[in-house]
């Protein structure tokens, strides 16, 4: 293992784990949202149920958890993309945000079509209130836009909220990080860009995060994936003992006080990974050393495809089980064990077939344009 300060991530697809620990950590948080959101849509885990209530009720409810890791994860990645050494930046964040938007919205909306292909067979073998309805144009235009939660439009797939909500804190970021480079005027202040951010932590942690209203906007999650971007400044092996403490500082102030006017499990959740990356979220482990890291560097490039195809995966194996087998509790159980496995390998295949060649697609496409080079990592997830 080695510690790595930055600098420009691995081509798509490559047979190296740049970070081992994101990439433990993206996989087995996407295998809980995969598992909670078998527990909590579709009829097989309700009739599986009785052979584990405690594990179903806990992967139906505190599972959902998981997302914090993606979140807290987002913003440590986003802070190495945007700003690697704290100070403000970017010079162009429409550029980073179109980018952005990009390597996010063509592989979403494959998914989507996906979904809602999903919806109409199981809707041919089941009634449930997952089965999503045929989606009009408007619709259709909101989720390619990622507004769909903002404009009120139902969601065609859950975890699609998720997406937006990446893409605005990127967004927010961008921005953020911008404004504070024209504050700066070209002084080299380097505690601005974390100061702003830790600002925002504390409005989100403090306010906007205890209040579900706002729950389809970024300043909502804005806390866990600020702390995600402090803990990568905070990590930078060149920096002083002192500018880490005041860093870590930052970082757990908020948190801190948050959770003792109003403990919040996902709070509490997003502190922990913030510190975990902190300690190991710079470290490389090259895929060849060990097996066990490059299952965990090759799960972990394909949890976003996991990620945006495992509901309609899960829809369809629901309906055929509720339609085609046995309604009883071990059937069931298995059938949920095999929604699991194909979602993965269904995800693996999307990533393949996918998303890989869109982004090449995109990176050949913005490379001849300098002004857009340094497309940021795809980190959701």
């Amino acid at each position: 293992m080695r510690v790595i300060q930055g600098g420009s991530s691995a081509a798509a697809g490559a047979p190296q784990a740049q970070f081992g620990v994101i990439d433990l950590l993206k996989a087995g948080a996407a295998q809980l949202i995969v598992l909670h959101h078998l527990a909590f849509y579709g009829p097989m885990a309700d009739r599986a149920r009785p052979l584990a209530p405690g594990l179903v009720g806990w992967l139906g409810d505190e599972a959902r958890m998981a997302v914090q890791v993606f979140l807290v994860i987002g913003g440590f990645l986003a802070a190495k993309s945007l700003c690697p050494d704290g100070r403000p930046g970017p010079g162009a964040p429409v550029g980073a945000i179109w980018r952005r938007y990009l390597k996010l919205a063509p592989p979403f909306m494959a998914a989507m079509f996906l979904a809602a292909g999903a919806s109409l067979l199981a809707g041919m073998w089941m009634t449930h209130d997952s089965i999503s309805a045929p989606p009009g144009l408007a619709q259709v235009v909101a989720h390619a836009l990622l507004l769909h939660d903002v404009l009120g439009y139902g969601a065609l797939s859950a975890g699609a909220w998720y997406v937006a909500i990446d893409f605005q804190l990127y967004a927010l970021m961008s921005l953020l990080l911008w404004a504070c480079g024209r504050l700066a005027g070209g002084r080299p202040l380097s505690w601005l860009a974390p100061a702003a951010v830790t600002a925002g932590v504390a409005a989100s942690l403090l306010y906007f995060n205890l209040d579900a209203d706002w729950d389809v906007w970024a300043p909502y999650f804005l806390g866990s994936y600020g702390m995600g971007a402090l803990a990568w400044w905070a990590s930078n092996p060149s920096r002083r003992p002192r500018g880490v403490a005041v860093l870590l500082c930052m970082m757990a102030l908020p948190a801190l006080l948050s959770l003792m006017l109003d403990f919040r499990e996902r709070v509490m959740l997003a502190f922990t990974v913030a510190c975990a990356l902190f300690l190991f979220g710079r470290v490389r482990t090259p895929a060849a050393a060990h097996r066990f890291w490059a299952l965990a560097g090759g799960m972990g490039r394909i949890s976003y495809s996991v990620f945006l195809v495992h509901f309609p995966v899960c829809l369809v194996v629901n309906a055929a089980f509720t339609r085609f087998a046995p309604h009883g509790a071990h059937w069931q159980a298995a059938g949920a064990v095999f929604a699991w496995a194909a979602s993965l390998a269904v995800g693996a295949a999307f990533f393949r077939w996918v998303e890989l060649p869109i982004g090449r697609v995109l990176a050949r496409w913005l490379g001849r344009r300098p002004a857009n080079a340094g497309m940021p990592e795809l980190e959701p997830r």
